[in-house]
């Protein structure tokens, strides 16, 4: 059902309307592990009930659930990240972003009846604390790194803001601090600079030297005048070139500060995002759903598979497709326990086994699927032996892979499981190919362990005197 190489031609691609990188995870794990209870599924199958109905009588819940999932960023990874210390300024702002939209999520499911949304909506906490902290200390736009500086708010830390706000008017503070000092000495051309050699200085002209105050101390004598330096200026002069590094350290303080801060919701905002990712995959069911016209199929402790005019899913939805013919199954697992399909190459025989082992899969998962009625019992397994491949690197050639998964099929089906075998026995001559054939079609339909429901496709027409 997961096609890696082209993810729009298989299941997983298909049923993908997700909003969220959890709920795009949280269905690749549904479609690999389909349920095997009937509750649990017709949880599912209640709370996509339910968003179609709203989607029909209160548009505005499922766009809200629409609108705000895909503002919802990747909590799970944003969480490991923050907890192991690695993630950067703007993952805090992603999360917070992403807590934002909570309280919003939470009201659209207040009103919920189904089991699994009620459920959802109790584990679902808007983290308003959590928002805070972040928002009161981060700025909306932060750097990458800790090290680029400008992370924190103005008013968050006030000795950070001093420091700051020294770097950034240094040149103001000593333009004010000159001319205070030439009203405080009535000297006009009194200066204060900077070298890198000396630091700050306050300069004057040799014949104004004797007027300078007594606290002023003497720092160098140059052919052009005379340099001094104040307490004031000195304090100024290691608070400015102590800055950046003061600047750096306290960030990389609160920084580690507010870390451990958000670290402290970790386990709580798990949960939402678990929550989060049930939503949004039952969401994008409810989706595909309406956009393809799926039914609600009847799940039970039965035997029974059928499935009226099913549709296979994915070849119906490939643009190319003017129309899919529907067809029927009907398996009970006692006196119609395999099906035999015979018939020219591109009769439709693959299509149709794979079809009916796409929709026990869809129906498991607890989705509508492509069909006018459905009773599908809870099935234990899907096995299938389709396709020619070999594995020379193991010495196994294409016709012994074949029998080996056979082999394995047979081992391991049980009544309620599910087999699907396309055009057992190629790969070696007719008579042994149709041999073959016949005594795994045979085997399956008396095994000791009780009958599994097979749809088996051959061109070996012999098969139908098995009937």
């Amino acid at each position: 059902p997961i096609d890696k190489n082209n993810p729009h031609n298989c299941l997983f691609g298909l049923l993908d309307e997700t909003k969220t990188p959890m709920g795009a995870r949280l269905l690749k794990q549904w479609l690999k592990s389909p349920l095997v209870e009937v509750a649990p599924i017709l949880a599912r199958q209640s709370a996509i009930a339910e968003l179609l109905e709203l989607e029909n009588v209160r548009p505005d819940v499922v766009s809200c659930f629409d609108e705000k999932l895909e503002n919802v960023r990747d909590l799970e990874r944003q969480m490991y990240r923050i907890k192991t210390g690695s993630a950067g300024p703007k993952e805090y702002v992603q999360l917070r972003i992403s807590c934002e939209q909570l309280p919003f999520i939470r009201e659209a499911l207040r009103a919920s009846s189904s089991d699994l949304l009620v459920a959802l909506y109790e584990k679902i906490d808007i983290h308003a604390a959590c928002t805070k902290r972040i928002k009161e200390a981060l700025v909306d736009n932060p750097p990458f790194r800790i090290s680029d500086g400008g992370l924190f708010r103005p008013g968050y830390c006030q000795e950070l803001d001093e420091l700051q706000s020294l770097r950034a008017n240094s040149q103001e503070w000593l333009v004010s601090y000159q001319n205070a000092l030439r009203q405080e000495t009535g000297i006009k051309t009194l200066k204060v600079g900077f070298t890198k050699v000396f630091g700050y200085y306050i300069e004057v002209s040799h014949a104004q030297a004797g007027n300078m105050p007594a606290r002023l101390q003497r720092r160098q004598t140059l052919t052009s005048g005379e340099r001094f330096i104040s307490p004031e200026l000195k304090e100024y002069e290691d608070k400015i070139l102590s800055a950046d590094s003061r600047i750096a350290e306290l960030e990389q303080k609160l920084f580690t500060q507010l870390r451990a801060d958000v670290a402290e919701w970790h386990e709580s905002i798990l949960q939402t995002a678990a929550a989060l990712a049930r939503l949004d995959c039952l969401r994008s069911l409810s989706i595909v759903a309406k956009k393809r016209g799926y039914f609600r199929p009847c799940i039970d402790t039965s035997r029974i598979l059928w499935i009226k005019e099913g549709r296979h899913p994915i070849i119906e939805a490939l643009p190319h497709t003017s129309r899919f013919i529907e067809n029927d199954v009907y398996l009970d697992g006692e006196s119609q326990a395999l099906m035999c399909l015979t018939g020219p190459n591109m009769a439709g025989k693959s299509t149709f086994i794979r079809q009916t082992a796409l929709l026990v899969i869809m129906a498991q998962l607890g989705s509508f699927i492509p069909a006018r009625e459905a009773r599908i019992g809870i099935v234990d397994k899907v096995f299938s032996r389709i396709g020619a491949s070999d594995d020379l690197a193991r010495g196994q050639s294409t016709f012994m892979v074949e029998m080996a998964e056979t082999a394995s099929i047979l081992h391991q089906a049980t009544e309620r499981s599910l087999v699907i075998l396309d055009e057992i026995g190629r790969g070696t001559s007719t008579y042994d190919g149709i041999s073959i054939a016949w005594a795994v079609a045979e085997y399956l339909i008396r095994s000791d362990r009780g009958k599994p429901k097979t749809l088996f496709a051959t061109h070996y027409y012999e098969l139908t005197a098995l009937e």
